[in-house]
Parts: C-alpha cells; structure tokens; sequence
C-alpha cells in the first residue's frame, strides 16, 4: 500500500499524537494499548536507545537562546510487516515506551487504525495528561503569593 503525502490535517494530528504518546504515563499507555488486543509483527529500525537532547530557553520568552542543559531522552524506529515507519521519543529512559509508542505511529499511519488508536489510546492519554496539569497549577496557585504596596499618607 504506497503512503500519500501527508496533508496539513494529517501532519498536525500526527504531531498532536506523538506529542500526546510522549507526555503521557507509561503505565496507562500499556494499559490502554492491551485493551485495543493487537499485536503486530514489528522490526526495530533504530533503538530503542538512550540519549541526551539539549534543553534551549530564552530569557523572558524572546530573548536570544541559550543552552539551560540536558536530559535524557529515548528514541525508537520501527517498521512494521506492511512497510509503515514509525517513529517516537520521549523523555526519560523508558525503552518499552518509546516501542510502544513507536509501533502506535507507524500505525496510525492508516486513517481506519488512526481513529481507532485516537479514542482508545490517545483520549484517556490526553485525559490523564489533562488532570494532571490541572492538580500540579492547583498546587502551584495554592502557593501564589500577593505582593502590593500599601500607600501610606505624608500629611
């Protein structure tokens, strides 16, 4: 089956689906894939291997860029038995999930399988994902500090 070019549409939910893979739980991730009860035949194309990528930050946001540091990353490539590629990376040094994570790109690459992996896998990712930004700006805005200045008369 030869692979179109992709579309805007299909590019932007590619990335929104990698995006979603590599911030999600680990755990929920391998739960959510065993309930959809597929297993494909996969070859490793690369990895999956641990590596450092460079943290880039700008003061105040539009600055100039300057290096902050690193942080361990993983990475992985498979192909499955019908030619799809795919590809994933993550933080941290989890390699199951960078596989995994992999294998539901390569095939996502199929629109059937794409919706299918988006409300099994992606949306209880993107859940999670969801409430756990909330719980940690909860956290963060019980700490919220007001500062003022209280003016006082000179008479």
């Amino acid at each position: 089956m030869p692979v179109s070019e992709p579309t805007d549409d299909r590019a932007r939910a590619r990335r929104h689906r990698l995006s979603v893979l590599a911030q999600g739980d680990a755990a929920l991730l391998a739960e959510c894939w065993n309930g959809l009860g597929i297993d494909p035949e996969c070859e490793l194309v690369r990895g999956p291997e641990i590596g450092l990528v460079a943290l880039r930050g700008r003061m105040g946001g539009g600055g100039a860029a300057f290096n902050l540091g690193e942080a361990t990353a993983t990475r992985a490539t498979v192909r499955l038995s019908d030619g799809a590629t795919g590809h994933a990376m993550a933080l941290g040094r989890d390699k199951a999930k960078a596989k995994l994570a992999a294998v539901i790109d390569a095939l996502a690459q199929d629109d059937i399988m794409a919706a299918r992996l988006d409300e099994a896998v992606i949306a209880p990712l993107e859940a999670a994902i969801a409430a756990r930004d909330a719980a940690r700006a909860a956290e963060t805005a019980a700490t919220k500090v007001d500062f003022f200045t209280m003016v006082r008369g000179d008479d």
